[in-house]
Parts: structure tokens; sequence; C-alpha cells
């Protein structure tokens, strides 16, 4: 990915897009704290994006977007919120509602069927993470979006390092939703295309 993104630097590339699964691991981004890992139970990665710890692994659609700020806009904040309206209007496509935060990173969605916070809050799970990276404007690193992975699996890390109790993780499937993930695949492709611009095969 880091070669890619520098091949797109020099101009000898063009910008990608990978779509991918990992095995179970847990990233740890540059503003991880120790204490956030709980349970190192499964691989540690050191990656040099943005934000806390991070769970990836089966079932869970990873998109590392590698695109050249400098024919777009040199504008991190507002790529950010390019890539959460990526994820906002891909979850539209199965009917779920996610949001952004403004204290909180990542795409969120209501949920009334659980705990309320202390203070009448209503809690929310966290459905996709973002984290990225920008070199030379170019940018590497992305989203992940919980099509249907082991949930129990975050429970080894204070997920992005938000420890309030009724802020959790879900899913599609969680949610009732047993969508495959070539169906999200399809989703994604059409949001990035309404966001981003025409895509090609690779």
């Amino acid at each position: 990915m880091e070669a890619r993104a520098a091949a797109i630097a020099r101009g000898e590339a063009p910008e990608r897009v990978w779509l991918l699964e990992h095995p179970p691991l847990y990233t740890s981004g540059t503003s991880a704290k120790p204490g956030d890992l709980l349970d190192a139970r499964f691989p540690v990665f050191e990656t040099g994006r943005g934000g806390q710890f991070t769970y990836h692994g089966p079932g869970q659609r990873v998109g590392y977007v590698m695109l050249d700020l400098k024919r777009r806009r040199q504008d991190v904040r507002a790529f950010v919120a390019a890539l959460e309206a990526w994820i906002i209007e891909t979850l539209a496509a199965f009917n779920v509602k996610g949001e952004r935060r403004e204290d909180r990173v990542g795409v969120w969605t209501r949920r009334p069927d659980k705990p309320a916070g202390l203070s009448g809050e209503m809690a929310e799970d966290k459905i996709a993470a973002i984290g990225i990276r920008v070199r030379q404007w170019v940018t590497f690193h992305g989203v992940s979006l919980n099509v249907e992975p082991d949930l129990a699996h975050f429970s080894g890390i204070t997920p992005c390092g938000v420890r309030e109790t009724h802020y959790g993780v879900t899913s599609l499937a969680d949610l009732g939703l047993p969508v495959t993930m070539t169906d999200v695949d399809v989703a994604l492709r059409r949001a990035f295309e309404d966001i981003f611009g025409p895509t090609v095969a690779a």
C-alpha cells in the first residue's frame, strides 16, 4: 500500500481502492493508548494511520483508499467527510441509517433497543471505522465496514478509545441484515462513484 501510494505521488501509477478481508488482528494508530489494548489475543500491528486501536477480521470489508488529493481537493478534513459519506450512502442501500458524530470518528447507528446512557442518551453502535494517512497529498489506509465479523473480537480493545458503555460496535448481520460481501461490494462501488467519480476495474 505504501509503495502504491508513493508511485501515485510520483505520477507512475493510477489511483486505486483495494477491498479486502484480513485475518483476525488489531491495529494501532498514531493516537493509540497502550491501556486500550485489553487482551492481545490477536497479532497487533502499528500502522502509522490516524486514530487509535481497531480490529480487523473475517466478515469485515476493509477499503484501502489511495487517492491523489492534488488532482482532487487538497483538504484532508473534506476527504474524511467524503469517506464518511461513502459509508453512509452504502449503508442506505440496505436501509440502515448511518450517521457521523463530531466528537467520535467513524459511522454510527442509533440503537433504541439497547440500554441508554447514564444521562439518558440513546445507545449508539459503531458500524464502520475510518483511519487514514496522507503523504505528499496521496491518501492511504481508509475504512472498515462491519458486515458479519465476530463482534466478540472487539472486546480485546477499547475500540477507537470510546469507553462509554452506551457506545458499542455492531454489524449488518447484528442489525438483522445477513447480506453477502458481494452485495456490500456492489453497494460500495456504486456509492464511491457517486461521491468520488467513475471507477474502472483493476
